[in-house]
């Protein structure tokens, strides 16, 4: 069951949700910094007539009410931009901000997310409840979901959904598949001291340099010997700072990394596990070693009931080729975040052309998206939130 007045309302707007995407990202903001962008999302709103309180420093929540009780359903859209200078010289709106670029789609989520409630509102006397629209700050810092949690985003709420356009995905298609969607993403940093001294004479010194490299080299063994293999974990160290001067022995080394998995006991495991491998290391050398652990994001796992109606909603809008099952990523998100409140699911809306040249990978400079495939985005928030407020009334 999905509403043909919702496609009807996509389709006959859809260039006014492109150039909306458009005007954003030419205009990116940073975590934190958007106000220029919550200032655009509530001028539409007022257009449409939806009320709205503006949260704080940034974001939007918004409310569809309908016109006949019954449960209430979450839809989000994340909004930051990243720092990344745009390679895309050909584009008429190209980020007029050199440095900060909208390289991860964002821009096309608000603008998926307005159309979609633009066409909720049209129908309200129609909906058995009520729709929340969540306009999210900062997910490129995994700090925007918690703080529109604790803002009141997720209060009455039953149901959450949200979408990733997906380049890594042909345009056309989409997907939501039961389980684990993204990764958790956390962040490590292991100090190790030894002592420092002269080059020449290593034998009076504890090289800091060797024992972080060991450290590196060791740590592997956590997910190829210590993770069955039927699962999927990454422990990245991606900076060393080790030494002052070629002459001289580091008497400390700094490593920074990220840790990602799919499940919350894995998380803990490869924690306890990264905390061994530093201290037995310095250990081995006379060194000693402090890890200090981030949690960052929550692993994404889509609800079981969710996924599956998502997943009606695609074979019935789009046809049953549009469907199909994107295998799991460890990229992050903080969309895991307002699943800890409330079951839902995130799906993710292939964009991948490369005659459209929007088969380049998130956080790339030359990163854009096949603009064709936003009417999709938009239609799915839309359908799914029409099928599971009429859905919750059996």
């Amino acid at each position: 069951m999905t509403n043909p007045a919702i496609a009807a309302f996509v389709k006959e707007n859809q260039q006014r949700m492109i150039d909306f995407r458009r005007d954003l990202h030419a205009h990116p903001e940073l975590p934190w910094e958007e106000k220029r962008t919550t200032q655009q999302i509530a001028k539409a709103l007022d257009e449409i007539g939806i009320s709205y309180r503006l949260t704080t420093p940034t974001g939007i929540i918004a409310e569809i009410q309908g016109a006949k009780p019954g449960k209430t359903v979450g839809l989000r859209a994340d909004m930051d931009a990243l720092p990344v200078l745009e390679l895309n010289d050909s584009l008429s709106y190209k980020s007029q901000t050199p440095g900060k670029m909208h390289a991860c789609g964002h821009d096309a989520h608000t603008a998926m997310l307005l159309t979609a409630a633009a066409a909720l509102h049209s129908i309200r006397d129609q909906l058995p409840g009520n729709v929340r629209l969540i306009f999210q700050p900062a997910e490129e810092i995994a700090e925007g979901a918690k703080e529109m949690v604790r803002q009141g985003a997720m209060e009455g709420v039953d149901n959450v959904f949200g979408i990733h356009i997906w380049t890594v995905m042909p345009s056309g298609k989409i997907s939501c598949k039961v389980g684990s969607t993204f990764a958790s993403a956390d962040l490590l940093k292991v100090s190790f001291k030894g002592r420092g001294g002269h080059g020449s004479m290593p034998e009076a010194c504890v090289d800091a340099a060797v024992v972080a490299s060991s450290f590196v080299m060791n740590l592997q063994a956590i997910v190829s010997r210590e993770t069955a293999a039927q699962d999927s974990a990454v422990v990245t160290i991606g900076k060393m700072d080790v030494g002052t001067r070629f002459n001289v022995i580091a008497e400390n080394a700094v490593l920074d990394g990220t840790v990602r998995c799919f499940s919350v006991a894995d998380r803990e495991r490869l924690k306890a596990a990264i905390e061994r491998y530093a201290a037995h290391t310095a250990a081995v050398y006379g060194a000693s070693a402090k890890v200090e652990y981030t949690y960052g994001t929550l692993p994404v796992i889509n609800d079981e009931r969710s996924a599956l109606l998502a997943q009606s909603v695609i074979r019935d809008a789009f046809g049953e080729q549009a469907l199909m099952t994107e295998r799991p990523t460890t990229g992050g998100e903080d969309f895991s975040f307002y699943m800890e409140k409330a079951p839902g699911c995130f799906a993710l809306v292939g964009c991948g052309n490369e005659q459209k040249g929007s088969h380049f990978a998130h956080h790339h400079g030359c990163f854009n998206i096949d603009e064709d495939t936003m009417a999709a985005g938009a239609e799915l928030y839309a359908q799914y939130a029409w099928r599971y407020l009429h859905q919750a009334q059996f």
